[in-house]
């Protein structure tokens, strides 16, 4: 049984900052993972919390080859000698619905460190741990009129990187209210992952939740 959610913020430059959710919305742990061995950083803090369900800041995997399929004018076209072919179709419908602006997950070679880090943590987790894609920048934006919803949470932790642990905490709360059946699963029609977000979305555009050819 999952008794809390522990929400990773995924970066470079200070390390990967996390925050532990209990089910009353209480961040009962937090800090920051060394990024020097990523992976066996999550697996120590797994192993504290074996029960714990995983909602991660940063793409699941890098793109195996170039996207093929581009959201244009409403509908779905094949890609154009002039396009890059990055990122995901969970990507391409958080952009389309305009919750917020992606940072398009490339090729494995072409991925900057944070999103190494970021595949380095879902494959150590593999096997450990339920593993969510989130979004931070995505929730803040569907919870922003949302007054009901409170986190209790500790100031420690957060001098390295003050909105960074704030993602974190996010993160555990966008999981946490997934949980709960009031977000969705968005993407996957390609196979490289899908987003969790914290609530449903509000006007959805249904040809773009759906893969081409799926």
């Amino acid at each position: 049984m999952m008794d809390v959610v522990i929400g990773i913020d995924v970066q470079a430059a200070r390390g990967c900052p996390y925050a532990v959710l209990d089910e009353s919305s209480r961040v009962v742990d937090s800090g920051w993972l060394g990024t020097g061995d990523i992976g066996k950083s999550v697996q120590e803090l797994s192993a504290r919390y074996p029960d714990a369900l995983f909602a991660i800041d940063a793409p699941r995997m890098a793109l195996p080859t170039p996207r093929a399929w581009f959201w244009r004018n409403k509908r779905w076209g094949r890609a154009t000698g002039n396009e890059v072919g990055n990122g995901r179709h969970c990507e391409v419908v958080i952009a389309a619905h305009r919750l917020a602006n992606p940072q398009w997950t490339p090729l494995s070679e072409a991925a900057p460190e944070w999103m190494q880090h970021g595949f380095a943590i879902f494959e150590a987790l593999d096997g450990r741990a339920q593993t969510l894609e989130v979004f931070p920048s995505a929730s803040y934006r569907m919870l922003s009129d949302t007054k009901e919803l409170r986190v209790d949470m500790p100031l420690s932790g957060f001098l390295p990187g003050p909105k960074d642990m704030l993602d974190a905490v996010v993160a555990a709360l966008t999981g946490m209210e997934f949980l709960a059946g009031r977000g969705q699963e968005v993407g996957g029609g390609d196979g490289l992952g899908t987003i969790v977000l914290p609530r449903r979305i509000d006007k959805p555009i249904d040809a773009v939740l759906h893969w081409p050819g799926s």
